[in-house]
């Protein structure tokens, strides 16, 4: 399959990428890093979750910390277009032979959802229902932090780049930009494809995996992200700073990557582009091509390049990892 081709008719509608649920050992050092220094809003604290959402979020939650002893992904979500949509997810993903399972009352807020365990490795939840909350955008007096808008985007490390694509594209979503090899195949290293418009819901990055490398949080301007950085060292929270200011050649972004109190990596992400006329064309990158990852910045970490989530099942049980067939190395800069 090329980068060009998706399903024009995917079996059901997804709109976005919605939440991802993460484990987390500790909810007030949680709150204190995610609403007091980002500048997440608390919508809700359980006994064992904080329910988090962005200014420009008008449903309950955008991110659920959960408490749990293992620092590892419960799931990622993406909501659907309609109620119809999520029986067509569940009735898609059983024809593919993988495990569904109905969820509800499983997060305050949010109705009937399916979670599935995906081709690819990953505890995917489908959902269309969820509260409605106010929209904070113009709360200025609630504001701090990066005054974070949206969870825009999910990026996820695979073993095999090429099926993930095919996979994700096989669902609707299109390539906006991508990285490959300089070779007669040219080889797929690194895909960012996209369903609302704008140059991601879902990254696709080389190796172990399935993991989930990072959230991307888009935040309104360049002062929102280097705002944070200052709130964050006034805090002794610069360890938490793991790679930039900077800002990336795929996609434009200006952006910093954190990493939370149980190593959780958090992208502060601003702009990106308009990619919603039918006939875009992807844009493709070199994998020898410095620019690629860092249009400019400091050079990369090797966590950065080496270190990403835990996955779990629909059990809640470490999904195993594999190895990738394609490895994307940092190329030196001259």
């Amino acid at each position: 399959m090329h980068v060009l081709d998706y399903a024009a008719d995917p079996p059901f509608d997804v709109v976005r990428a919605a939440h991802a649920e993460l484990g987390v050992a500790d909810l007030d050092a949680s709150a204190r890093f995610y609403v007091d220094l980002l500048g997440f809003h608390l919508t809700e604290r359980t006994a064992d979750a904080l329910y988090l959402r962005a200014m420009e979020d008008t449903h309950h939650h955008s991110l659920v910390l959960r408490r749990s002893d293992l620092a590892a992904v419960g799931h990622l979500a993406y909501r659907v277009r309609t109620p119809a949509d999520v029986q067509l997810a569940a009735d898609h993903f059983e024809s593919l032979g993988c495990e569904t399972r109905w969820v509800e009352d499983a997060e305050v807020g949010q109705g009937p959802a399916v979670r599935v365990h995906d081709p690819i490795g990953f505890t995917i939840e489908f959902f269309h229902e969820m509260s409605r909350v106010e929209r904070l955008l113009q709360r200025f007096d609630l504001q701090r932090g990066a005054q974070p808008a949206r969870v825009d985007h999910l990026n996820i490390q695979v073993p095999d780049v090429q099926r993930a694509f095919e996979h994700w594209a096989s669902l609707g979503f299109r390539c906006t930009e991508y990285i490959a090899q300089d070779d007669a195949q040219d080889t797929l290293v690194a895909v960012w494809l996209h369903r609302k418009s704008t140059v991601h819901d879902v990254a696709l990055t080389p190796g172990p995996g399935p993991q989930l490398h990072h959230i991307g949080v888009w935040v309104a301007d360049t002062d929102s992200v280097l705002r944070t950085c200052d709130a964050l060292a006034a805090a002794d929270f610069v360890p938490s700073i793991e790679r930039g200011p900077g800002r990336h050649g795929v996609s434009n972004a200006f952006y910093v990557y954190l990493r939370d109190p149980d190593g959780h990596r958090i992208e502060l992400y601003t702009y990106d582009y308009y990619t919603g006329d039918p006939d875009l064309i992807p844009i493709r990158w070199s994998v020898d091509d410095v620019r690629r990852r860092s249009f400019w910045g400091h050079p990369i970490p090797e966590s950065w390049w080496r270190e990403a989530s835990t996955i779990c099942d629909l059990d809640g049980n470490p999904v195993e990892t594999r190895q990738p067939n394609v490895i994307e190395e940092p190329v030196a800069v001259d």
